[in-house]
């Protein structure tokens, strides 16, 4: 398994890359989104801590029938 920085990066490329293709992000304003998306899924992954694979906290409670 990839440490947590690497998988730190991993993610951060991940959505650079689709905003990339989305065109949210051009290369003139690269280093700057990257920066501050690198700082958000480390905040964001180092709060949760290791604790796996992120829960589904959107998803409605299970049928009932």
């Amino acid at each position: 398994m990839a440490s947590l920085d690497e998988q730190i990066l991993r993610a951060t490329k991940e959505i650079v890359v689709k905003f990339i293709e989305a065109g949210r992000i051009s290369p003139t304003g690269f280093h700057e989104a990257f920066k501050s998306i690198y700082a958000t899924v480390e905040a964001s992954a180092k709060k949760n801590g290791t604790q796996g694979t992120p829960q589904n906290t959107a998803g409605s409670a299970p049928d009932s029938r």
